[in-house]
This record gives structure tokens, sequence and C-alpha cells, in this order.
């Protein structure tokens, strides 16, 4: 495997992968955010994982960028990419259509297909998470059937409710927290991506675990809401392998 190191700023390293963003390359990329934890770099202080890339923030006053990119080529001289691992796969409830999903119909119109198709093709993958980021706790997803990949809305709301779930070009997406933004809304979820007083778990979800989706009534919806806000709703997580050269 190829791979660029750049300096970002004056705290900071990119580790920038060649090729194109696949499941393999998201092993690569947890491949080495598995191998920067093993190393315990002094002066490091944290890393972010996206598509193709990992940037590692240091302190300048603990380690020279000339020291860390030195430790840095070390480590991945030696990288070994696991391409069978033990996967979490996150099943979540979504309620469809209606209030919850307000564009569920044009998404439908839009590709020449039913309500109950979209949501029928929606549920069927076991998305990849790629990368965390955008809001706290954002997923950005791979897998979504091209069938029902839609354009952003040309005007972006300037708020969408927490758990929204959209659409947007071939990408599919929960909102964490409310927001402004431009996908289209298909459904909400009830439970909570993003919890600041977690300390030790602020996120639902983590770079590498898959998403499930599955279709729930709106009294369900309620049901489970009222559950997550006074914390006694478990949510569903399997542990499994997964092939990532699939």
């Amino acid at each position: 495997m190829e791979y660029r190191l750049q300096a970002v700023g004056d705290s900071a390293v990119k580790i920038q992968a060649a090729g194109e963003v696949t499941e393999y390359m998201n092993a690569q990329i947890r491949s080495i955010c598995n191998k920067l934890e093993q190393a315990s770099i002094s002066g490091v202080i944290e890393w972010v994982p996206a598509y193709n890339s990992v940037t590692i923030y240091y302190q300048p006053i603990d380690i020279s960028f000339q020291r860390i990119t030195k430790k840095l080529q070390e480590m991945l001289t030696n990288l070994s990419i696991r391409t069978t691992s033990s996967v979490r796969t996150v099943h979540v409830p979504v309620c469809y259509g209606e209030k919850y999903g307000p564009d569920l119909e044009y998404v439908a119109a839009y590709n020449r297909l039913t309500p109950d198709d979209v949501v029928a093709i929606h549920q069927k993958p076991a998305y990849l998470i790629y990368m965390i980021g955008f809001l706290p706790g954002f997923p950005y997803l791979g897998g979504l059937d091209k069938q029902i990949a839609t354009p952003r809305r040309k005007e972006p709301r300037p708020s969408i409710v927490k758990g929204s779930v959209g659409i947007a070009q071939e990408q599919t997406g929960v909102y964490p927290v409310s927001s402004p933004g431009g996908w289209n809304i298909i459904g909400r979820s009830p439970l909570q991506l993003f919890n600041p007083y977690n300390k030790q778990a602020p996120f639902l979800f983590k770079n590498g675990d898959r998403i499930q989706f599955y279709a729930i009534s709106e009294n369900d919806y309620s049901y489970i809401f009222n559950l997550v806000e006074a914390g006694d709703f478990n949510v569903s997580i399997k542990e499994g392998a997964s092939d990532d050269n699939n």
C-alpha cells in the first residue's frame, strides 16, 4: 500500500492512503488506527479517521514533526491490513414517511418507485460506516442502492430534527443532533446517537460499524423514544465476522 505523510498546521500530520474509497480502503484506515492505539506514541493527543486518511494530532513540545513522521513511517512499513475482522452491526429503528419522513414520497417519485419500494430498498443493506463527522456522531455510510439515490434539496431546511434519516445523492445518513441540512428526509429514528453526558461512550456509532435499518410504526416510535429518554432502551448490537474485501 502507498501512503503519503503531510503536515497539517504545526501540530498535526496526515497519513494519506492512495487508491479509491472502497471497503478495503476502510480496512486500511481502521488498521492504521489500531496500530496507533497499540503504538502509544508519546506526544500524540488523538487521531481522526476519514474516508482515505488519518490525521494525527500531537503536542509539538513533546514530539517534533520530524520525530513523529519517522515513527509513523516505521509503523506503516510493518502495517498488516486486517481484511477479516469482528464488526458490530447496530440495528436502527426508523419510522418512515408522514411527519417523520416528509420527503419519502418525493424520493419515490424521483426514482419512479412507490414509497413502500423506497422503504424496502433502504432497509436491505448493512451499511458500512466509513467515518464519523460533520456533526458529532454523524455516520458517513456506504452501500445505498442507486435505485433510491436522490439529489440534495435545492433549498436546505433551516432545521432538521435529530434522528432524521435522509438521502443525498448516493448516500444515506442519520442526523445525531438537530441541524440545518439539505438531505431528503425519509424517516426518523428514536435512538440517541450522541450523548455528551456519557463521557465513556458519547457516540452510538464508530468507524467500521455496520448499520441495519428496520421499519417501525408511529406507536413504536413513541414507545422507544420514551424508553430512550428514560435510559431504559437497549439498542440491538450484534458482533460478527466481516470480510472487508466484499
